[in-house]
Protein backbone atom coordinates (compact mmCIF):
# COMPACT_ATOMS: atom_id res chain seq x y z
CA UNK A 1 0.00 0.00 0.00
CA UNK A 2 1.19 3.33 -0.79
CA UNK A 3 1.20 6.75 1.49
CA UNK A 4 -0.94 8.19 -0.43
CA UNK A 5 -3.87 4.90 -0.05
CA UNK A 6 -2.49 4.85 3.83
CA UNK A 7 -2.76 8.79 3.80
CA UNK A 8 -6.44 8.33 1.76
CA UNK A 9 -7.88 5.55 3.93
CA UNK A 10 -6.85 7.64 7.10
CA UNK A 11 -8.89 10.50 5.63
CA UNK A 12 -12.14 8.85 4.84
CA UNK A 13 -12.14 6.80 8.04
CA UNK A 14 -12.03 10.03 9.79
CA UNK A 15 -14.73 11.08 7.91
CA UNK A 16 -16.63 8.17 8.74
CA UNK A 17 -18.70 7.27 11.34
CA UNK A 18 -16.51 4.53 12.45
CA UNK A 19 -14.99 4.65 16.17
CA UNK A 20 -12.22 2.44 15.72
CA UNK A 21 -11.02 0.25 12.68
CA UNK A 22 -8.22 -2.80 11.79
CA UNK A 23 -6.39 -3.74 8.49
CA UNK A 24 -3.32 -6.74 8.22
CA UNK A 25 -2.37 -8.05 5.07
CA UNK A 26 1.21 -9.78 4.79
CA UNK A 27 2.92 -6.91 4.39
CA UNK A 28 1.80 -4.28 7.36
CA UNK A 29 -0.65 -3.76 9.62
CA UNK A 30 -2.85 -0.78 10.15
CA UNK A 31 -5.18 0.54 13.59
CA UNK A 32 -7.06 3.22 12.99
CA UNK A 33 -9.29 4.86 15.89
CA UNK A 34 -10.99 7.71 17.18
CA UNK A 35 -12.73 8.89 20.28
CA UNK A 36 -16.50 10.35 20.59
CA UNK A 37 -16.87 14.15 18.28
CA UNK A 38 -16.49 16.94 20.77
CA UNK A 39 -19.59 18.29 20.17
CA UNK A 40 -21.50 14.91 21.38
CA UNK A 41 -19.22 14.71 24.52
CA UNK A 42 -20.36 18.26 25.38
CA UNK A 43 -23.97 18.06 24.35
CA UNK A 44 -26.19 17.92 27.79
CA UNK A 45 -28.04 14.61 27.82
CA UNK A 46 -31.41 14.07 26.40
CA UNK A 47 -34.64 14.09 28.32
CA UNK A 48 -36.35 10.72 27.53
CA UNK A 49 -39.74 11.25 25.86
CA UNK A 50 -42.84 10.16 27.93
CA UNK A 51 -43.45 6.13 27.83
CA UNK A 52 -46.79 6.87 25.74
CA UNK A 53 -45.85 8.05 23.21
CA UNK A 54 -42.92 5.77 22.10
CA UNK A 55 -43.98 3.76 19.54
CA UNK A 56 -44.31 -0.25 20.05
CA UNK A 57 -40.89 -2.05 19.67
CA UNK A 58 -40.98 -4.22 16.21
CA UNK A 59 -38.85 -7.21 16.03
CA UNK A 60 -35.48 -6.47 14.34
CA UNK A 61 -35.76 -7.97 10.69
CA UNK A 62 -32.70 -10.05 9.96
CA UNK A 63 -29.42 -8.09 8.00
CA UNK A 64 -26.79 -9.08 4.90
CA UNK A 65 -23.65 -7.34 6.73
CA UNK A 66 -20.43 -6.61 5.53
CA UNK A 67 -18.27 -9.54 5.59
CA UNK A 68 -14.63 -7.31 5.28
CA UNK A 69 -13.79 -3.20 5.48
CA UNK A 70 -13.97 -1.89 2.81
CA UNK A 71 -16.07 0.76 0.42
CA UNK A 72 -19.42 -0.12 -0.32
CA UNK A 73 -20.70 -0.04 -3.68
CA UNK A 74 -24.74 -1.08 -5.19
CA UNK A 75 -23.48 -1.24 -8.55
CA UNK A 76 -21.01 -2.61 -10.77
CA UNK A 77 -20.22 0.49 -12.19
CA UNK A 78 -21.12 4.07 -11.90
CA UNK A 79 -23.63 4.43 -15.23
CA UNK A 80 -25.39 0.47 -14.21
CA UNK A 81 -28.60 0.42 -11.88
CA UNK A 82 -27.79 -1.11 -8.27
CA UNK A 83 -28.06 -4.63 -7.91
CA UNK A 84 -30.98 -4.30 -5.36
CA UNK A 85 -33.35 -2.36 -4.19
CA UNK A 86 -36.21 -2.13 -1.80
CA UNK A 87 -38.64 -4.43 -2.47
CA UNK A 88 -36.81 -6.56 -4.50
CA UNK A 89 -37.14 -10.82 -4.48
CA UNK A 90 -33.45 -11.87 -4.70
CA UNK A 91 -32.38 -15.72 -4.66
CA UNK A 92 -29.90 -17.54 -2.42
CA UNK A 93 -25.99 -16.60 -3.85
CA UNK A 94 -27.49 -13.90 -5.83
CA UNK A 95 -24.92 -11.00 -5.69
CA UNK A 96 -26.34 -7.70 -3.77
CA UNK A 97 -23.60 -5.18 -3.81
CA UNK A 98 -19.80 -5.25 -4.10
CA UNK A 99 -17.02 -4.55 -1.18
CA UNK A 100 -13.53 -2.91 -2.27
CA UNK A 101 -10.66 -3.36 -0.24
CA UNK A 102 -7.40 -2.78 -1.29
CA UNK A 103 -8.29 -2.60 -5.27
CA UNK A 104 -9.71 -5.88 -4.88
CA UNK A 105 -13.53 -6.50 -5.59
CA UNK A 106 -15.93 -8.86 -3.26
CA UNK A 107 -19.20 -9.74 -4.24
CA UNK A 108 -22.02 -9.54 -1.56
CA UNK A 109 -24.44 -12.69 -1.42
CA UNK A 110 -27.97 -12.93 -0.65
CA UNK A 111 -27.62 -15.97 2.58
CA UNK A 112 -31.39 -17.46 1.29
CA UNK A 113 -34.68 -16.32 -0.96
CA UNK A 114 -35.16 -13.24 0.28
CA UNK A 115 -37.07 -9.58 -0.30
CA UNK A 116 -34.76 -6.62 0.36
CA UNK A 117 -36.97 -4.57 2.83
CA UNK A 118 -34.30 -1.46 3.51
CA UNK A 119 -30.62 -0.34 2.21
CA UNK A 120 -28.60 0.67 4.87
CA UNK A 121 -25.64 1.93 3.11
CA UNK A 122 -24.89 4.89 0.69
CA UNK A 123 -23.13 4.27 -2.50
CA UNK A 124 -19.40 4.96 -1.84
CA UNK A 125 -19.41 4.60 1.85
CA UNK A 126 -17.35 2.57 3.64
CA UNK A 127 -18.41 -0.42 5.21
CA UNK A 128 -16.88 -1.90 8.69
CA UNK A 129 -16.57 -5.67 9.27
CA UNK A 130 -19.73 -6.99 10.32
CA UNK A 131 -21.88 -3.84 9.53
CA UNK A 132 -25.26 -4.27 8.40
CA UNK A 133 -25.90 -3.22 4.57
CA UNK A 134 -29.17 -4.64 4.07
CA UNK A 135 -32.34 -5.41 6.02
CA UNK A 136 -34.28 -8.04 4.34
CA UNK A 137 -37.40 -10.82 5.31
CA UNK A 138 -37.24 -14.32 4.19
CA UNK A 139 -39.20 -16.04 1.88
Amino acid sequence: MTNQEIFDLMDRFQRSSLRSMKLSCQEFSIELEQGAPAAAAAAPAAVPAPAAAAPAPQPESPVISAPLVGTYYAASAPDQPPFVNPGDRVKKGQTVCLIEAMKMMSEVPAPCDCVIEEVLKANGELAAFGEPLFRYRPC
